[in-house]
């Protein structure tokens, strides 16, 4: 579908035209319409879709009819991290070109002159305020802000604020809000715990659903089978051999991500590390020179496989493997974009086989394993039956020691259950 076909003001299309956007995407074409007919929405669709314009261009569309009040907060997006904050703000700015209406992305981390110009853009009025939840509950609690007229309130990334327990912070935030108002909730994946929320703050939603799409077929996918201490060598190796000129390497915990970063900083690579623990200025200092080529490698967490756009990416590197086949799927999505190729290699030690066999399992495709250079030794087998059959035993080992323990006569059972008994006593007596 060609977005003049939709139901779009004209100087909303001559922006989408400027910006060379022709056609919708399938999230795009389901949601747009559902949102101007008034509809609350839960959209479950993985980054790369087009869903930031899946809910901005139906906004945008009402805002510029001039029928909502002016000098207030229309419309509140809500976003897990600083980056996507900014990136949908940039994104609005492009839309809204022959729009007037006004934004701003709101984001704790920064200097203290940043903070006084978003509480004066706040206080003498909005019409699109993009916020991290944090930020925007202290800006709740010294009363900058008022969300008293906002008639649309959008959750961006709703599991991953789910994940890093903004779940209050949400849920408060919704009370500021007038009833009579539009919600649309976006999410990468569909647990229960979403539902739940969705429950509380939508009304009759549409609920719109596109399968978690495989990696793109341009994404030439292989793997190291190594084992833990190997893994540097693996990757002093593929710099050397492949020589790629834009490199994520991404690993789960930061202090992996660190440790890495001090390691290949030594070895002369212009490297960069984006983890929690940087400040809102370094952050962006990071991303700005990644993008523009002063760092070559970017080491960091899953802070930036989802919802960043950086394009040009030839390499993406799984220093360890995600336990979540859709965080798998993401973290590779960040190469071959814009139709363009790209590489992503995978280290996969013993523990992390059985979530490796998953996303093969998922994606339906047997990942190639590329043999270890001669120098660091021989490889461990890739058999994650075996590895799972070897875990189960020990599982099962365990267990019996446990009975056997219980059998022989141990007081240990009877310890924990006269604990437990005496704990549940205790709060009983608490709560008279």
């Amino acid at each position: 579908m060609k977005f003049d076909e939709l139901k779009l003001e004209s100087s909303l299309l001559d922006g989408l035209e400027a910006m060379c956007f022709k056609e919708t995407t399938p999230i795009q074409e389901h949601t747009i319409p559902a949102v101007l007919e008034g509809n609350d929405i839960i959209a479950c669709a993985q980054t790369g879709t087009g869903k930031t314009a899946a809910f901005l261009l139906p906004i945008l569309n009402m805002l510029c009819k001039g029928n909502l009040p002016k000098d207030k907060i229309n419309a509140l997006i809500m976003v897990p991290t600083r980056e996507l904050a900014q990136q949908i703000d940039q994104q609005l700015e492009g839309f809204a070109y022959f729009l007037p209406v006004t934004s701003i992305a709101v984001y704790g981390g920064g200097e203290a002159l940043i903070f006084e110009q978003q509480r004066k853009a706040l206080t003498s009025g909005v019409d699109v305020v993009i916020a991290t939840p944090g930020r925007l509950i202290s800006l709740l609690a010294m009363g900058t802000i008022d969300l008293s007229k906002t008639s649309f309130f959008i959750l961006d990334e709703a599991d991953r604020m789910l994940d890093m327990g903004f779940v209050d912070d949400i849920l408060k935030i919704a009370s500021f809000l007038p009833k009579q108002r539009q919600t649309l909730m976006f999410s990468a994946t569909m647990p229960e715990k979403i539902r739940l929320l969705a429950k509380q703050i939508l009304k009759n939603p549409k609920e719109i659903r596109l399968a978690v799409s495989k990696p793109a077929e341009k994404i030439k996918q292989s793997a190291y089978v190594c084992y833990e201490p190997q893994k540097i060598g693996i990757l002093q190796h593929i710099f050397e051999e492949k020589q790629p000129q834009r490199t994520i390497i991404f690993s789960s915990k930061k202090q992996k991500v660190q440790e890495i970063f001090r390691t290949l900083r030594r070895m002369n690579i212009a490297v960069g590390e984006m983890h929690s623990d940087l400040d809102q200025h370094q952050r962006e200092e990071v991303i700005r020179s990644f993008k523009n080529g002063n760092i070559r490698i970017l080491v960091a967490t899953d802070i930036v496989s989802r919802g960043i756009d950086i394009e040009d990416i030839d390499f993406v590197i799984n220093y360890d493997v995600p336990k979540d086949v859709e965080d798998y799927v993401h973290r590779i999505g960040r190469t071959a974009r814009a139709a363009a190729e790209g590489d992503a290699i995978t280290f996969v030690n013993t523990d992390d086989q059985i979530s490796f066999k998953r996303i093969e399992d998922f994606i339906e495709k047997d990942i190639e394993k590329i043999a270890l250079p001669e120098k660091l030794g021989e490889a461990p087998e890739y058999n994650p039956t075996v590895v799972k059959r070897n875990e189960h035993r020990r599982n099962n080992s365990h267990r019996n020691g446990q009975r056997r323990n219980s059998q022989n006569g141990s007081k240990r059972p009877n310890f924990h259950r006269r604990n437990k008994k005496g704990s549940e006593n205790h709060k009983s007596q608490e709560q008279k």
